[in-house]
């Protein structure tokens, strides 16, 4: 017996075993079951998707000795002679090889006889877009006021080529590329009645590799069985397929989310030297970034049909480990590169900086985690500062900075406070940024044209505040503010110092300072300062430590 090939052996003999096309599939069902034929079809749409077939289908659904009928038997002589090709009242036609005007002038002629042994003529013109101009006029008049007993159905992978005057007289059936799940559902299902033993993860792979067509995925599976015999492993469809491009896509993409640049160039290595092409190599890893980004948005809800389960779990499991911000921020690097990928004459110097500054790319955090971490600082800092204010009641209403064996007497410490917070804000008004350094500091000493502030040993701008141009700036502010020239000395506290005596003040001051400095350097306020490109820190309030 003569062997078929899969893509024959299975070709679709009811409307029932029409795989993704249930539009086309409902509409016919229902014109034939109430009667409303139309005298003319076109089917367009990818290769291998069921066009000729539904047409062979819907010849048995007119022409079946039981009907016309939605179910065709494909038992009696007129199904039997459809399904083989041999009969005389249904002709397929190849719009190719039949494109000149001479054949549709002979195919007017024949369409005036009755049918032979059925009710209707049916004329299939596959690749209807191949007739030439005067092919299409010619067919015109009879395709508009065509005999009763004759259906035109026409397919074709192009219909844009279509004249608009033939698509007027037609109904338009779109027939769409088959998802990968439905076509490895169908190739399943063949391994099942062939008795084929093989994974659905190998089954996803075939259907993939098919791109939307079902014929084509089911030749692929043919070829696997020839090279595998019945028992398919997962490592034959790969070494056939070549298929070592998606697990290297995704390894790259572990590697990248995991911060391993080393890794990734070794993946690109292995890539270049299997014979994978870089630019599609590029392309395949764009994808991946994008679905990627779609199971994250989606939390995994929402998943194309062009991806298998298999895919899908990997896919999870990647984007647990990465925030939505950090994927489409390495989403958006692989799209800057692509133009420059596609026109270098060394895409794989391209994809291997482009894997590198991903690799190395900061991950971003979320808004609302940056505002609970925030509001847990400041959680602590209040409660610090509570305590500080606390241990400064015990000593004074004010910590002015002046001790009991300063010069100043204690009727003075209050005139001393009101001058260094007049000076702060007018600090404040002509140099926001200075004022924001100095606001950790105290007025040791006021005597004549020299100023003393004192700040603690471990402040975080004290160095910065010391340097000529901020000591400039201060003299400036603070000779414009007492209207006369003014010399400025920054003194760092100790405990040795002048302040001994008032150990309870300056260690509530000290630790107010630690908290400060605690809140400078914390890496959550690092993190925003490296995000906000030019933004500056123009105080720290210390919540609680003013009474």
């Amino acid at each position: 017996m003569e062997y078929l090939v899969l893509a024959r052996k299975w070709r679709p003999q009811t409307f029932e075993d029409v795989v993704g096309q249930d539009h086309v599939v409902r509409t016919l069902r229902n014109a034939v079951r109430l009667d409303r034929i139309a005298h003319a079809y076109i089917f367009s749409g990818p290769r291998g998707t069921g066009k000729t077939s539904v047409a062979r289908i819907l010849a048995k659904a007119l022409n079946c000795e039981n009907g016309p009928t939605e179910k065709p038997c494909n038992q009696c002589t007129s199904c039997i002679e459809i399904t083989r090709g041999t009969s005389l009242d249904v002709r397929e036609i190849d719009g190719a090889s039949n494109r000149g005007i001479d054949e549709i002038r002979e195919l007017r002629e024949n369409i005036r006889f009755s049918p032979t042994s059925s009710r209707y003529k049916l004329y299939i013109i596959d690749e209807v877009h191949m007739l030439t101009p005067p092919a299409f006029n010619a067919l015109l008049k009879t395709l508009e006021e065509p005999p009763a007993h004759v259906v035109f159905v026409f397919a074709t992978t192009e219909i844009y080529k279509v004249p608009a005057t033939i698509l007027s007289r037609c109904q338009h059936f779109d027939f769409k590329r088959i998802s990968v799940r439905q076509i490895a559902d169908n190739l399943g299902y063949i391994a099942d009645k062939e008795g084929i033993k093989i994974s659905n993860v190998g089954l996803s792979w075939i259907a993939r590799e098919g791109e939307g067509s079902l014929r084509d995925a089911q030749s692929i599976f043919d070829q696997v069985i020839s090279y595998s015999g019945t028992d398919i492993k997962d490592s034959d469809v790969e070494d056939l397929l070549n298929l070592a491009d998606r697990r290297l896509v995704f390894e790259m993409s572990s590697a990248i989310l995991g911060k391993n640049a080393g890794a990734c160039l070794k993946i690109i290595d292995e890539a270049y030297y299997s014979g994978v092409d870089v630019k599609h190599f590029y392309q395949m890893l764009l994808g991946y970034f994008m679905n990627l980004l779609a199971i994250k948005i989606t939390d995994g809800d929402c998943v194309s049909d062009d991806i298998s389960d298999h895919e899908t779990e990997d896919l999870k499991k990647l984007a647990q480990g990465a925030s939505r911000d950090t994927i489409q921020r390495l989403l958006d690097i692989l799209m800057a590169e692509e133009d420059d990928i596609r026109r270098s004459m060394e895409p794989r110097i391209n994809l291997e900086y482009a894997v590198v500054k991903m690799s190395y790319l900061e991950p971003l955090i979320p808004v609302d985690e940056i505002l609970s971490r925030m509001e847990h600082l400041e959680k602590r800092l209040g409660g610090g500062a509570q305590r500080i204010s606390e241990t400064q009641h015990l000593g004074n209403d004010r910590d002015t900075g002046f001790t009991e064996g300063d010069p100043v007497k204690a009727d003075e410490r209050k005139d001393g406070y009101h001058l260094w917070q007049d000076l702060k804000r007018f600090i404040q008004e002509k140099s926001p940024p200075l004022s924001s350094k100095i606001g950790g500091g105290d007025l040791m000493d006021y005597e004549g044209d020299c100023l003393t502030i004192g700040f603690p040993g471990d402040y975080v701008f004290l160095d910065d505040i010391k340097s000529v141009p901020q000591m400039d700036l201060l003299t400036r502010i603070a000779t414009e503010f007492f209207g006369k020239k003014t010399i400025i000395n920054v003194v760092p506290l100790t405990e040795n110092g002048r302040n001994t005596k008032k150990k309870v003040s300056n260690s509530a001051a000290g630790t107010a300072n630690n908290i400060r400095n605690e809140a400078l350097r914390h890496p959550l306020v690092q993190k925003i300062m490296d995000v906000f490109e030019g933004a500056e820190i123009v105080n720290v309030k210390v919540n609680g430590s003013r009474r």
